[in-house]
């Protein structure tokens, strides 16, 4: 399972080459980062700038959360029928209400907003995803999807942090109102890019979609079950080191602790798109869940970074195995 730095080195550069993977690279990037900032920017708001404590922001933030794990599959099944653009533009319009009226709702009201404006998050990971599948040559896949796990990361490690030092510094309305104009600006942006979702020379309604029972088998749901597992174990281990940080009047050491998170993931994603033969996928899931386990023991802000190394080291890698598996099971209709 060995690999060199080298050739580590040319299997990504052979990926950046491909046709169109740069671009979409840049802007899948800044398109997700309003979306991993929403997590720590609403527990903020309503932990400490509402003064309504960690359960209260855990109910928003967990509604949100909810929103996308569910409005991810149907707005799928819209940019099937409609469209990506269409649908993005319904998406930035969502977002543009949600965040110019968050300032004025309590936790009560906001949980329910927030668990809507989730279900009409810009797409931005899964058109990402998609138009790899769609479009990068099957002996390319497996790099190419651990390039853009690791992006992901990247904007994991940047999009908390900022979002952690607009919620501290522009408490409130100004700082909700900026996450709610970058969302804006994401969904404009990948409007205006309007990557490609299916193979070259296929077309909405050039056959018909294949029969969910011929590719919902027990793979795909297994790799959906990866997925969602490995997702929600991220957010749990986010939400847990905001708190714990908050607890002990060190949450402005997130931004660092988080980069250090997201450093591990960059080095575990590299290792996993270099190797001939990485390891399953549910070897990986089952590392990742052991690594995560120890963070909720931490104590001051340097323990919870430290124990952030081995849960980061292998967050790329399942993302990415998981990822790599639907869109090889996936059909193309």
């Amino acid at each position: 399972m060995g690999v060199g730095t080298g050739g580590g080195l040319a299997t990504y550069r052979e990926v950046l080459r491909l046709p169109g993977l740069t671009p979409l690279s840049l802007v899948g990037f800044a398109a997700r980062l309003p979306v991993t900032a929403t997590g720590v920017v609403l527990t903020l708001h309503v932990a400490v700038g509402l003064d309504r404590g960690f359960a209260a922001a855990g109910l928003v933030g967990g509604a949100v959360t909810a929103g996308i794990a569910v409005g991810s599959p149907l707005l799928g099944r819209l940019i099937d029928r409609r469209g990506l653009r269409p649908v993005l533009a319904v998406c930035g319009l969502a977002q543009a209400v949600f965040w110019g009226v968050a300032p004025l709702l309590g936790p009560t009201a906001l949980a329910p907003a927030a668990l809507a404006a989730g279900l009409l998050v810009p797409p931005a990971f899964p058109v990402v995803r998609q138009s790899l599948a769609a479009t990068v040559p099957a002996e390319h896949r497996r790099p190419a999807f651990a390039f853009e796990a690791m992006s992901t990361e990247v904007a994991y490690a940047v999009g908390p942090g900022l979002g952690t030092l607009v919620a501290l510094a522009l408490p409130g309305g100004p700082g909700l109102w900026l996450v709610g104009a970058a969302f804006v600006l994401a969904s404009a942006g990948l409007a205006r890019l309007d990557p490609p979702l299916r193979a070259a020379g296929t077309h909405p309604g050039d056959q018909p979609a294949p029969p969910v029972r011929s590719w919902l088998r027990v793979p795909m749901l297994v790799a959906l079950g990866a997925t969602a597992a490995a997702i929600l174990m991220l957010t749990a281990t986010e939400l847990a080191v905001v708190a714990l940080l908050t607890a002990r009047d060190e949450a402005a050491w997130f931004a660092l602790a988080n980069a250090v998170w997201c450093a591990a993931s960059l080095g575990g994603g590299w290792v996993y798109g270099a190797v001939r033969r990485p390891p399953p996928t549910a070897v990986l899931l089952g590392l990742l869940a052991l690594g995560s386990v120890p963070v909720a023991l931490g104590g001051p802000w340097w323990s919870v970074t430290l124990l952030l190394v081995p849960a980061g080291a292998f967050c790329a890698p399942a993302l990415a195995a998981a990822a790599e598996t639907v869109g090889r099971l996936a059909p193309d209709a």
